[in-house]
């Protein structure tokens, strides 16, 4: 597959989530992406359980945030192997855009061959480093974007250059949400084990909630371990949400 690793592995831990019976969340696709070859090796000290909680706690918070967000349209920026078009429970005339690497793309549609989308899905081939459209998008309406394990593999410009896009996009009562940084990271970049994804981070953009402030969105940065006790579990996570006003 052309997918990253992490991207596959980031599936494995949904496929084993949906086989738990008290699950946050059930991906019936994950499996079809998961290989238990790609994500070996990570549990030094513990970061690979905290890696599989920080992404079941996202993925979950991250479900509802969309659900619960009430907008016609939905971008998930760098989709990768995300199957909430088909797994969501979507209101009537949703339209979703996925967008990615074509080539990712190419293999993630292999996968799902026959999955039916419970929206409008549009997959959309971009490099989120440069220019990018959306065919058929309704810049007057408001929109819910996603950035979920993306930012921290782009340079602090590269994600300004994405942000000043995804702003110019937004109409009022758009919202934007992320994972942003964490102590997680900075234990991982100490992990032989881990070394080749942490190989993989340009650091993001340090400052991004004072950036979405200073462009006139309301932010809400939810910290140590509030989404875990939400949801019942273990595990910390450092999420972003934020409305444009």
């Amino acid at each position: 597959m052309h997918v990253g690793r992490t991207a596959v592995g980031t599936a494995m831990v949904r496929a084993a989530e949906s086989r738990r019976p008290d699950r946050l969340f059930d991906d019936p696709f994950a499996h079809l992406f998961a290989d238990s070859t790609l994500f070996d090796g990570g549990t030094d000290s513990g970061v690979g359980a905290a890696f599989a909680a920080q992404c079941v706690l996202r993925t979950r918070f991250f479900d509802d945030y969309l659900l619960g967000a009430g907008c016609p349209q939905v971008v998930l920026l760098g989709a990768g192997l995300d199957t909430r078009a088909f797994r969501l429970p979507w209101p009537p005339g949703v339209a979703l855009y996925e967008l990615d690497l074509p080539e990712v793309l190419a293999d993630k549609a292999g996968a799902l061959a026959g999955a039916r989308a419970r929206c409008h899905r549009r997959e959309v081939a971009a490099d989120l480093r440069e220019p990018w459209e959306l065919p058929g998008f309704r810049a007057g309406e408001p929109t819910a974007w996603l950035a979920e394990g993306l930012l921290t593999y782009l340079s602090a410009d590269e994600v300004s250059g994405l942000l000043e896009r995804v702003d110019a996009l937004s109409a009022p009562a758009s919202r934007f949400a992320c994972d942003h940084g964490g102590d997680l990271l900075d234990r991982v970049r100490n992990m032989p084990s881990l070394a080749e994804y942490a190989g993989l981070w340009r650091g993001g953009l340090p400052d991004l909630p004072e950036w979405l402030r200073d462009r006139g969105w309301e932010v809400t940065v939810h910290v140590g371990e509030e989404v875990a006790r939400r949801y019942g579990r273990s595990g910390s996570v450092r999420l972003i949400t934020a409305v444009k006003r």
